[in-house]
């Protein structure tokens, strides 16, 4: 009996973590960390572990609540797809009420922690949860689009962290914005042509282009990858970062625009596989290569 209890909460405990996705959540406040930090070393704000425990929880939970909204939102597509049939609703390991439940706490103890930091860094994490959960999650199925739509919540994370660490919506917050906006273009396209049969079974359209998994589409993710670079370099350009960002940021720039050159080539769906993982690594490298740099600058 004692066994049973055991397995029945381990395989609770699995089904909240596959619908909060956890996993996915912890790339997010990576980014929101690596704000925070160039954020506090370019403007002289001491690092507060009170401030940084509130924006990592905080950040968790609130993106875990867009999660789980997501799933609530599209658990009768999951059923079509192979890779989200196995999800906690579809397979009944989770009522829909019980993710309301889920959803409700993480976000208002999510944005409650925020609140924490500052009215600022409540305010995005909200302005986040909804523009996510109830305009980019229902677009997906109407229009390519979507992506552009889903590109300006999935970029709030370093500029909430930036926020954090002064209230100010300045240059800085926008610069790391916007270099993790152009990127979520060729990481989602790319994410998108791997799955593309899956998403057609559901009906989302995602690609850019609505020929699919064609050239028209691999160009524009060639386009995308190559402007990234410059985009990047705007902290060098402006000079809040010295050489070892321009060198370490052009050199990952070429080596992920290589990749997705790659693909423009080839057209084939492995070559988008690697073009995805390299972009999970290109990321918080980029992030975190502004922060060292600034801080042997000072």
């Amino acid at each position: 009996m004692v066994l049973n209890n055991t397995i029945s909460f381990k395989q609770k405990y699995r089904a909240y973590f596959v619908f909060t996705k956890f996993r996915l959540s912890f790339s997010v406040i990576l980014s929101a960390l690596a704000g925070y930090l160039f954020s506090a070393c370019l403007n002289n704000v001491e690092v507060e572990w009170a401030i940084i425990a509130n924006l990592l929880i905080g950040g968790l939970l609130v993106t875990a609540a867009s999660n789980g909204s997501n799933q609530i939102w599209e658990r009768d597509l999951d059923k079509l797809m192979k890779r989200t049939e196995r999800r906690p609703i579809p397979q009944g390991q989770m009522t829909v009420n019980e993710g309301y439940i889920v959803v409700a706490v993480c976000l208002l103890v999510g944005t409650y922690l925020l609140y924490q930091i500052n009215l600022s860094s409540a305010i995005l994490g909200l302005v986040a949860y909804i523009s996510y959960v109830f305009i980019y999650t229902p677009m997906k199925r109407i229009s390519p689009w979507a992506v552009f739509v889903g590109a300006f919540p999935g970029a709030i994370p370093p500029m909430l962290g930036a926020i954090a660490a002064k209230d100010d919506f300045g240059l800085l917050p926008g610069i790391l914005f916007f270099v993790q906006f152009m990127w979520q273009f060729p990481h989602f396209w790319a994410i998108a042509w791997v799955v593309y049969d899956d998403y057609k079974a559901a009906g989302f359209s995602l690609l850019p282009s609505r020929t699919g998994r064609s050239k028209e589409s691999a160009f524009q993710i060639v386009a995308y990858a190559l402007a990234m670079i410059p985009f990047s370099l705007l902290p060098w350009v402006l000079g809040m970062v010295g050489m070892l960002s321009l060198v370490v940021v052009t050199i990952a720039g070429t080596i992920f625009f290589l990749y997705a050159y790659r693909l423009y080539i080839s057209c084939e769906t492995a070559d988008a596989r690697k073009l995805m993982f390299a972009s999970f690594i290109y990321l918080p490298v980029v992030q975190f290569v502004y922060v060292i740099d600034c801080n042997l600058m000072n």
